[in-house]
């Protein structure tokens, strides 16, 4: 973290205080804040894999029924999200993400009451999804892009790691809360969750730096708030009719609706019952999701120091091709116990689970400037959409085989798709003065 210096007039100070007094940039508090506020808000995203096996044995549902509504969470989870973004800028980041965050846990607060499958829709699925949504990468995205002009690859990844983070802290005391006591009263402890953050984010989390008298870190000028943007869902539908007019945003698109296949709609979800279905106890299989939670922390920051440094379109094919190799080896890797090749397995793919997140920011910004949050916003949708579909299909294909492997299998070989497109994304010529490209597909 670099310092901001304030200087003292001629001649000797006043009241005996120093002329130089040195204070951390109040960006840094800020990407504090919402590293808190992602933190809270993960609990409810390491839930669902917590839930299948007993609401599957309490009310007789299949998983494809509790995997439906699974992905209705994770789809509305990533459509929100460009529409949260565009909000923020019309109603100011604190707002958003206090209604957000009141909205996860009236949705999961509620599934205690709940009978049949339809009120897990409602609940987990449209409630859970929508306020999860506004509570999505594109909040890290908005953070970062008005606070920061410097280290934004680094706090990228730092903001995505919180999510990671709030996984390691709440996987292994919900799992132990299932086990012990039974899925409601873990519901109630993710609503409980979002809500304790609730009063960080009214109280703590400024929306622009102009609101503290402050440039953003590393700008060499003020920058005046912007004016609130009227007419949210309008530009929001704009920037994606723009953007859907060049090549990189369906690249990027492509490439992140596997990531999310891969990560969210696979391993998130269907990870502990697979390993269940081995013989592997629920809160042993937890505990291994969690763990990937502590090497995602460590990935996903240095993906962020890289991105500062390297070709962001290099580092997402390195990255998607070691993922699909890591899955094709995981389905000889589950076991009732866990031996040394799954704890490599579980260390590899924690360091490249959303190691792709800085990357791919750092490219949107690159080829859409300002319109990057709303941007990123439609790409997050893509991934979304992307784990909807594999949480949906792949509680399907257990049901039908009796078996994940083909899942795994299939997932492997989409990320090596995902390898080969990262590296078609064009770069944008450096002599452009424009802070948007305009190209037009191929």
């Amino acid at each position: 973290m670099t310092t901001t210096s304030r200087t003292a007039a001629a001649g000797p100070p006043a009241s005996g205080r120093k002329p130089n007094r040195l204070r951390v940039h109040r960006a840094w508090f800020v990407a504090a804040v919402t590293f808190v506020t992602i933190i809270g808000a993960a609990a409810f995203r390491a839930v669902p894999g917590l839930f299948i096996d007993p609401l599957n044995d309490e009310f007789g549902w299949s998983r494809g029924t509790i995997g439906a509504a699974v992905s209705v969470n994770l789809a509305l989870y990533g459509l929100t999200a460009p529409f949260a973004a565009a909000l923020m800028d019309r109603y100011g980041i604190r707002r958003v993400v206090a209604v957000a965050l009141t909205v996860i846990a009236v949705g999961s607060g509620a599934t205690v009451w709940m009978t049949a499958a339809w009120q897990l829709m409602l609940c987990w699925g449209l409630l859970v999804g929508l306020g999860s949504g506004s509570m999505a990468l594109a909040f890290a995205a908005t953070v970062t892009h008005r606070w920061f002009t410097e280290r934004r690859g680094l706090v990228s990844g730092i903001l995505t790691a919180a999510s990671a983070s709030g996984q390691l802290i709440f996987l292994p005391l919900l799992s132990w809360i299932v086990d012990r006591y039974s899925w409601r009263p873990a519901a109630v402890t993710v609503a409980l969750a979002a809500l304790a953050v609730v009063p960080f984010v009214w109280l703590l989390l400024h929306d622009h730096p102009a609101d503290v008298g402050q440039k953003p870190y590393g700008a060499k000028e003020f920058v005046p708030r912007p004016a609130p943007v009227p007419g949210a869902a309008r530009r929001t539908l704009t920037v994606l009719a723009s953007a859907a007019r060049t090549g990189p945003f369906w690249l990027l698109a492509g490439t992140f609706a596997i990531c999310g296949a891969s990560t969210n709609g696979l391993i998130q979800t269907h990870f502990v019952p697979a390993s269940h279905d081995h013989g592997m106890p629920v809160t042993t299989a937890a505990s291994l999701l969690a763990v990937i939670g502590v090497f995602d922390v460590v990935g996903t920051v240095a993906s962020g120091w890289f991105t500062d440094r390297f070709d962001a379109r290099r580092l997402l094919a390195v990255y998607y091709a070691l993922r699909g190799v890591s899955l094709l080896f995981l389905p000889l890797l589950l076991a009732p116990s866990v031996h040394p090749p799954m704890l490599l397995f579980i260390v590899f793919y924690g360091l490249d689970w959303v190691a792709t997140v800085p990357p791919t920011l750092a490219l949107c910004r690159e080829h859409y400037g300002d319109d990057s949050p709303v941007v990123f916003g439609w790409v997050l949708a893509s991934h979304q959409v992307g784990a909807a579909v594999v949480a949906f299909v792949g509680g399907l294909a257990r049901d039908a085989f009796g078996t994940y492997d083909v899942v795994w299998l299939g997932s492997g070989a989409l990320c090596a798709a995902a390898a080969l497109l990262a590296l078609v994304i064009r770069e944008r010529p450096a002599d452009r003065p424009d802070a948007v490209a305009v190209e037009a597909v191929d």
